[in-house]
């Protein structure tokens, strides 16, 4: 509401001050700050700059390195449930070098999940390498048996 006054009576209102108006920003004409602006001398202004300068570039390592291994997470996830590659994570992994490590919480679940599928691969792997014809003679013939020593020794049967 106060925008929409401001807009209509901003103008009518300057015209019958006489139009000079204050200005609210404390930087130049050009909009850059100056150590005049700021309160400061010419070295302390210098030195507050590159301690700007030096917050941003740690700042940016740092979101860098979050990103990296946001995606190197992706890429192991990807590996674990065999889906395909994405180029875009590979590349952020590259910017950032080799030395992201995965969270210690995620390298064990990985290494947990590891050990359950060799385990099941393990007894998969029995199963497959049985002789299911040879086991299924074998309890063939076991029944058979157990059905004559039943009826040997039981006269209803």
């Amino acid at each position: 509401m106060a925008f929409l006054m401001k807009q209509m009576l901003g103008d009518k209102l300057q015209n019958m001050t006489g139009g000079g108006g204050s200005d609210d920003s404390e930087t130049p004409g050009d909009g850059k700050e100056t150590a005049a602006s700021k309160g400061m001398s010419r070295e302390e202004f210098e030195e507050y700059q590159k301690q700007l300068v030096e917050e941003k570039i740690r700042r940016d390592t740092e979101f860098a390195t979050k990103k990296a291994e946001r995606a190197n997470l992706r890429v192991h996830l990807r590996d674990k449930y065999r889906l395909p590659a994405s180029a875009q994570d590979d590349a952020t992994i590259q910017m950032a070098g080799d030395d992201l490590d995965l969270p210690e919480e995620l390298a064990k679940m990985v290494e947990e999940d590891e050990e359950e599928e060799e385990v099941n691969n393990s007894f998969l792997g029995k199963i497959q390498n049985l002789d299911i014809d040879s086991m299924k003679a074998k309890a063939q013939s076991t029944v058979t048996e157990l059905k004559q020593s039943a009826e040997e020794k039981c006269a209803v049967m």
